[in-house]
């Protein structure tokens, strides 16, 4: 049930690579989060470079620097998975955004927001994650 905010520098990414990086973001959540394939729910969002106000090192090891080209993503999804999952989802993210765009890991920035199950809703006015199994009956 993730859903998926990418905030990317306008111009920095074409249509072929937003769809990588889409890509990558879902498998690494089918392979982390187990969720099913078709759970496939993402926005992507340009901004103007000069409207994300950042420090360019806070928290970063090794000297690292983070430039006008950072991608943001910031993924909702529900209660339950373990600390190792989530650093695994957040390596797993970054290293195929670097490997298949050459995006630096210094760039990828990734923020994850665990909400109820009783808060979601795919639409039709049903909170479909409460109680699955009444509502499939009716």
């Amino acid at each position: 049930m993730p859903f998926v905010n990418v905030y990317y520098p306008e111009c920095q990414l074409n249509d072929k690579e937003l769809k990588e990086v889409s890509n990558c973001i879902h498998q690494s959540l089918i392979q982390h989060f187990y969720i099913p394939k078709d759970d496939y729910f993402q926005l992507f969002l340009p901004y103007p470079s000069q409207h994300f106000f950042y420090d360019s090192q806070y928290l970063l090891e090794n000297g690292g620097r983070r430039t006008a080209q950072m991608i943001y993503i910031s993924i909702t999804c529900g209660q339950g998975r373990t600390v190792e999952q989530k650093k695994k989802l957040y390596q797993s993210i970054a290293e195929g955004l670097y490997t298949d765009l050459a995006i630096s890991t210094n760039n990828i920035f990734i923020t994850l927001n665990e909400t109820p199950l009783d808060n979601w809703s795919f639409g039709q006015g049903i909170a479909q994650m409460v109680n699955p199994k009444e509502e499939q009956e009716k």
